[in-house]
């Protein structure tokens, strides 16, 4: 499987409830370097898995609505424990859903006739010592 990785960073602030998280329970910032990772089983007639650029553009814009931000007094978390976990996943989605709006390049696109972009892992890093991630399987869109 061949795999492209592009990389970028946030910076957001938040707090945690529930006595697991100890002292995190409190206000406290967090500095993401996020990992994008895009793979595929063939390249495409390029010989590429997918354009660097498109995938480095796609991933910053995505962070754009987090950077800056405390995420306790977004809506969209409101009741919400936004973990690294957490975010992996919300990031993961959002590029998928990205992909498969064709952001990416036609040839990045999965569907029947074509290998595409097969498998997504965002990895947050949040410390030289600490990450989390989420991957998965991109869905299989039928052939035009």
């Amino acid at each position: 499987m061949y795999a492209v990785n592009v990389r970028d960073h946030f910076m957001i602030a938040h707090s945690f409830q529930g006595a697991v998280f100890g002292p995190a329970q409190r206000m406290h910032g967090a500095t993401y370097v996020v990992d994008l990772e895009l793979r595929r089983e063939a390249l495409d007639a390029d010989g590429i898995v997918v354009d660097i650029g498109l995938a480095t553009q796609v991933l910053r814009e995505e962070l754009a609505s987090l950077n800056f931000r405390n995420l306790d007094d977004e809506p969209q978390f409101k009741g919400r424990n936004t973990t690294t976990e957490f975010l992996a996943r919300l990031i993961f989605d959002r590029v998928a859903a990205r992909l498969a709006a064709g952001a990416l390049g036609a040839n990045a696109l999965p569907s029947a006739g074509s290998a595409g972009v097969q498998h997504i892992r965002v990895t947050l890093n949040e410390s030289h010592v600490a990450w989390a991630s989420y991957e998965g399987a991109v869905p299989v869109r039928a052939s035009a």
